[in-house]
């Protein structure tokens, strides 16, 4: 079976919006009710944050929703509890964001079963270094077809993005700067796309149509999250509200 990701990218080469949420946040059941809402929205691709102590990539808004989360009590195994609907409110591509931590202490083997079982189609894992994706991760990966999605950043050397182009799966996550999540620096004019064979989305520092037309005109699309998360700050429909901020990304950025 195709997996999703690889699908999503085949059939769109352009303009594809990633949003990321935590899980277990606003409240700890909310996982599967922001699911089906982005469901029927604009978004492409989902990515599920899973709450860590000490999130050294994020900046203070997805600090605090993850602080919250685990407040909430989510944790890994009660995450993957939640997820054994995903696949009766979602067809869209998703994956697992977290840190290297989270998935030692489930287990490394058990956590890919467990993405498998529920249908999650890949993680993104930021402090997993590409050695030991060879050594311990890759295997299960391949073997259940779970696409580990790479980081690189504009300073990331010619020659190791290399390495990282062709061990990542689905798509290369290219930073727009060199900062945390939620950045206030958008995407820099002198970004440049490397040579790769992966499709690329452009993550930290999108807020909002701004930033995903200027990543757009760079990459495949770009990752929206800092700002995903502020909406589920305030009251919200989850339905009128998250179709509403996802369409005024895409609306404006076809008719500008």
């Amino acid at each position: 079976m195709q997996n999703r990701i690889d699908k999503l990218f085949v059939e769109k080469k352009s303009q594809v919006l990633s949003i990321f949420f935590t899980a277990g946040f606003p409240k700890l059941n909310d996982t599967i009710s922001i699911l089906e809402a982005l469901e029927h929205s604009d978004a492409d691709l989902i990515e599920i944050g899973i709450p860590f102590s000490d999130p050294l990539a994020d900046g203070p808004v997805i600090q605090q929703s993850s602080m919250t989360a685990l407040e909430n009590g989510i944790n890994l195994s009660l995450l993957f509890t939640q997820l054994k609907s995903l696949r009766t409110v979602t067809q869209k591509p998703v994956l697992l964001m977290g840190y290297l931590n989270s998935v030692l202490q489930f287990g490394i083997e058990e956590f890919y079963n467990a993405c498998s079982e529920v249908g999650v189609d890949g993680v993104i894992l930021p402090d997993l270094p590409l050695e030991e994706f060879e050594d311990s991760h890759k295997e299960f990966a391949n073997k259940l077809n779970i696409k580990v999605v790479f980081l690189i950043s504009p300073d990331t050397k010619p020659e190791r993005v290399k390495l990282l182009d062709e061990a990542s799966g689905g798509f290369l996550y290219l930073l727009s700067s060199n900062s945390t999540t939620g950045g206030s620096k958008g995407v820099s004019k002198k970004l440049i796309l490397p040579d790769v064979k992966n499709p690329v989305l452009i993550g930290f520092g999108i807020k909002g149509q701004k930033e995903f037309s200027e990543a757009c005109d760079i990459a495949n699309g770009a990752i929206i999250g800092t700002a995903f998360i502020e909406l589920l700050l305030g009251p919200i429909d989850f339905k009128k509200d998250i179709t509403k901020f996802t369409s005024n990304i895409k609306i404006k950025q076809t008719i500008s």
